[in-house]
């Protein structure tokens, strides 16, 4: 294909909106990547309650056509009847929107699938039918052996099917994509796509001269995956041992509040632990380049943007050993323990407390600016697409 633009269509499953405007945040960073060298529509449907036919609410931000294709979910208890009913007004919304950015944007060039398995029905039909190559990034842990949530036989067929005929597939980690592949999903062409990192927004800031040691964790508040709980009760015991230390947790979610509560049940006070909520952009990157460093505890992931996140602002990071965390972390920009392994993990966040400014920032943040920046994730999709199209 010749270097000129094209148009690209993008199809999440995740994706930011009014109603949460950190749900799939990294992919709009992917789609903003891409939207540097080719124009972007992103079709993204999305339920509501309110009684109304279809509607598509177009907006252009940060130079990204985005379709939101609203369409109301039946409260109906019919069971399987209920589920066809939803199916049948997802499509009909996505569908809408497809249209739209078609006629708006003109023939799409290629089709980029943000998370299997229901998208691919939309992008094998523009395959089939308009001969419309497409490629697929996979984020969800649901191949991961400790969530074995890949289920269904319907599920596993659509889902082999469009790995098959897709161009490429993408994987935020290694290890992602070696859990697909125990699933048979098999493609000759694998490739581990960076997350993005907004490299002029996070980056290292002149501390506050003090003795306390300061460590941060953001998340989605989640503790079945999180490990939030794991987290306070390994802070409760660090208490026990010296008082010289504060943690601020950064985020929001359906465990914010129970974990609110558990704290105060732990004795944490308000000179070891802060709740901050949700913190977007400037007064998150305040937060994370404040720290001393940055600490994770999950029980599983992918690959958290976050620690990159950090990185970038010159902090090292302590986490678990899951998902494709060990592909990033190493004894030169942080520590890892196991999943769960509290007494672990407490020795790391004494060992971090005393090394933790023995880290040089301008070589933490190097290796995020060589690799996540927006203009290396552009440059990384756009080989992608353009060695793909016909």
């Amino acid at each position: 294909m010749k270097n000129q633009q094209s148009h690209i269509l993008f199809l999440p499953r995740w994706y930011p909106s009014s109603a949460d405007p950190m749900f799939g945040l990294f992919i709009k960073r992917h789609a903003e990547a891409v939207a540097l060298r080719h124009h972007v529509s992103v079709v993204y449907a999305l339920p509501t309650e309110k009684h109304q036919p279809v509607m598509v609410n177009f907006e252009q931000v940060e130079g990204v056509d985005t379709y939101y294709c609203l369409y109301r979910k039946s409260s109906c208890s019919l069971g399987a009847m209920t589920a066809v009913l939803n199916n049948i007004r997802y499509f009909r919304a996505l569908w809408g929107g497809v249209k739209a950015a078609n006629k708006r944007g003109g023939t799409f060039g290629f089709t980029h699938v943000h998370i299997l398995t229901r998208l691919s029905v939309i992008a094998l039909w523009l395959k089939f039918r308009h001969r419309i190559p497409f490629m697929v990034t996979e984020h969800w842990s649901r191949y991961l052996p400790l969530t074995n949530s890949f289920q269904g036989t319907f599920r596993k067929w659509l889902t082999r099917l469009a790995v098959r005929n897709a161009s490429c597939i993408t994987t935020v980690s290694q290890n992602l994509a070696d859990a697909m592949k125990s699933h048979r999903l098999e493609h000759r062409d694998y490739r581990v796509l960076p997350n993005v990192v907004d490299i002029t927004l996070f980056k290292p800031q002149k501390k506050s001269p003090g003795s306390i040691h300061r460590l941060v964790h953001v998340s989605c508040f989640e503790d079945r995956s999180k490990n939030i709980s794991g987290l306070l009760r390994v802070l409760a015991k660090l208490s026990n041992e010296r008082k010289d230390f504060q943690c601020t947790l950064v985020g929001d979610g359906i465990d914010f509040q129970a974990m609110k509560a558990y704290a105060r049940e732990l004795g944490l006070t308000g000179d070891q632990l802060v709740f901050t909520g949700l913190l977007e952009r400037q007064a998150l990157v305040d937060v994370i380049a404040e720290a001393d460093f940055m600490v994770m505890f999950s029980n599983y992931e992918n690959m958290p943007v976050v620690i990159p996140e950090a990185f970038a602002c010159g902090i090292p990071v302590v986490a678990t050993r899951v998902g494709g965390i060990p592909e990033i972390i190493n004894e030169e920009n942080g520590l890892l323990v196991d999943a769960a392994d509290e007494a672990g993990l407490l020795k790391a966040l004494l060992e971090m407390m005393e090394n933790s400014r023995n880290y040089d920032p301008q070589s933490l943040r190097d290796t995020v600016v060589n690799k996540n920046s927006l203009q290396n994730v552009s440059a990384f999709l756009d080989d992608c697409y353009r060695s793909k199209m016909r």
